[in-house]
């Protein structure tokens, strides 16, 4: 059965003769690569390389994209994007009125083309997450398609983090260095063949080094009780990590945290102040 959660999602748009240009300069996606009515996730960094936002970028027109962020992180992605216009010829807009909806169920092409049919989609974005594939629809006038039941925006985070896919405000904050999420966020976020954009120098050098980072998301799976947010993840009397999103499953939860490197999975870890919640520390093979 096919099945739709309405998401928090702020949207924008870069439209102009230079849309393009300044986009593959601002991304670390290549932007001029994608067709219209193509998406790709993106990072939009800081000069110094460190994240500003985890975006999906997706082209409706020659010279427009859309631009799409957790909400909450617009205003960040859209003052970060108007910050280097200069005289560019390109203007940011914020679609205030748009609304995002996943879905999950079908083949993701024929999920596309039956939100573009029967939801008023401007945009269906595939979605490619380890494990799991779907789509999100993007418009003003989006809807449920009929016969698709409508779940809880409960039911997509818990996808999320079973998937072990970062998240704005959660696993991806401006103090977060890309690698850092896995290399399969890289593989889907990076373009290492276009041209430079801002942020690029320390991705490339972090890259020519194997990815060697002192921490890595990592998914936990507690077969009793749910850790609380920001719980501590203790292996061997020695805090490794913290816990940054959690989920109940059956009995237990699934959590994401950052573990420092020094400790390689699986292993077990003590999880709370306390330690009163027992977690096997799982890498993310699919991310990997």
């Amino acid at each position: 059965m096919n099945e739709a959660s309405w998401l928090a999602r702020d949207v924008i748009e870069v439209a102009g003769v230079d849309a393009e240009a300044y986009l593959q300069g601002q991304l670390s996606q290549d932007v001029a690569a994608l067709a219209v009515g193509a998406s790709a996730i993106s990072f939009l960094l800081q000069p110094q390389g460190k994240v500003v936002a985890l975006v999906r970028v997706s082209r409706t027109a020659d010279d427009a994209f859309v631009v799409d962020v957790e909400a909450g992180f617009g205003p960040v992605v859209a003052g970060r994007l108007e910050r280097f216009l200069l005289r560019t010829k390109a203007r940011v807009t914020a679609l205030d009125g748009w609304r995002a909806l996943a879905m999950w169920g079908d083949e993701p092409l024929s999920l596309a083309k039956l939100v573009q049919r029967e939801a008023g989609a401007v945009v269906a974005a595939l979605v490619d997450w380890p494990g799991l594939e779907g789509v999100v629809a993007l418009g003003p006038d989006l809807v449920v398609p009929a016969g698709v039941s409508e779940r809880p925006a409960a039911d997509h985070e818990a996808r999320r983090i079973s998937a072990g896919w970062p998240a704005m405000g959660y696993e991806l904050d401006a103090t977060t260095i890309p690698a850092e999420a896995g290399q399969g966020v890289i593989d889907r976020a990076v373009s290492f063949t276009k041209g430079c954009y801002t942020g690029q120098e320390l991705v490339a050098r972090v890259d020519s080094r194997g990815g060697n980072v002192p921490r890595r998301l990592r998914r936990l799976r507690v077969a009793e009780g749910v850790p609380t947010a920001n719980a501590p993840v203790v292996v061997g009397a020695k805090e490794v990590g913290r816990v940054t999103s959690v989920v109940p499953a059956g009995q237990g939860a699934i959590a994401l945290a950052y573990i420092g490197r020094a400790v390689q999975p699986p292993v077990t870890a003590a999880v709370g102040d306390e330690g009163q919640w027992v977690a096997q520390v799982e890498a993310l093979p699919l991310l990997g």
